[in-house]
């Protein structure tokens, strides 16, 4: 692929929103797991979920979920391929996976800051049925939420946990972003895989195995700021979770994490690779036409 070769800024978002709405039931698994003061099993976690609050509860805040690929993945995916296609390069080489890294970390950093409004009412959605009844917030939606938490908490409320989010926010696009790419790079020169889903569905688990790992432990400090009743430290939250339960904290929930996070990654840049199929080929066919007129 050509290094000047651009796409539509949105396709990143559109491909993540398609894959949310499949791996959505296993994100609400991986919340409730992080959330939790026992420790439950993924498969017992769901299936009292299902059994307690009914079978449309797996999709418990899907309209947040979806806003937050909206905002957040449309913002990371698109502010690396501008970075990506605007690096200059010598002729013949290719971006280094270091500059990779760096681009993709500022991009996901970004896009964490323009989607924590969204990933603030995505996690209480999907927490809300698990709480007592009297302190359950009830949102309608996900724009119900986000006037709400407006109205009654201030709107520096939509940016609570904004640090370990954005952290964790340019880790995983680093994870994602950079090493599908490099992934992919290394595929293709070995000579085994042709620019193909196979190769895709390869290079995309791959990132995703490395992205769950990196980003467990702040995934878990994250989640726990944003479903607190209370206004909690990261410094404090760190050190009282470390001293209730030594540093299992910081894998807790990696095998959901990973069921939803698998699928997820391979989803989206499967996806989005079609997306880019289909844009090439109505760009080769308009140009066909021209040519005939």
């Amino acid at each position: 692929m050509a290094p000047t070769e651009t796409f539509p800024f949105w396709f990143g978002g559109s491909a993540s929103c398609m894959a949310a709405v499949c791996t959505h039931p296993l994100d609400l698994v991986k919340v409730r797991l992080q959330t939790s003061k026992v420790k439950v099993g993924f498969a017992r976690t769901a299936v009292n979920i299902i059994r307690h609050e009914g079978l449309l509860a797996i999709y418990s805040g899907l309209s947040a979920s979806l806003l937050r690929q909206a905002t957040y993945s449309t913002t990371r995916f698109g502010v690396y391929d501008i970075m990506k296609n605007n690096t200059k390069t010598a002729p013949g080489e290719q971006v280094s996976f270091a500059k990779l890294l760096a681009m993709s970390f500022s991009a996901g950093w970004v896009g964490g800051l323009a989607g924590n409004p969204a990933d603030v009412i995505n996690v209480r959605m999907q927490q809300d049925l698990a709480n007592p009844l009297d302190q359950r917030r009830n949102y309608k939606h996900a724009l119900d939420g986000l006037i709400r938490m407006t109205r009654e908490e201030g709107i520096g409320s939509l940016f609570r946990g904004v640090w370990p989010n954005t952290l964790r926010a340019g880790l995983m696009t680093s994870c994602q972003l950079a090493t599908y790419d490099q992934a992919k790079r290394l595929l293709l020169k070995s000579g085994y895989f042709q620019d193909g889903v196979s190769t895709h569905f390869t290079a995309s688990l791959m990132s995703g195995l490395i992205a769950t790992t990196v980003c467990s432990p702040v995934d878990v400090i994250k989640t726990r700021v944003m479903t607190s009743h209370a206004r909690v430290g990261i410094v404090g939250l760190v050190c009282d979770v470390t001293k209730r339960e030594g540093l299992r904290w910081m894998f807790r929930g990696w095998m959901p994490s990973f069921m939803r996070l698998g699928p997820q990654t391979i989803l989206t840049f499967i996806a989005l690779e079609q997306h880019k199929n289909v844009w090439r080929w109505l760009k080769e066919d308009k140009q066909k036409a021209h040519a005939t007129v």
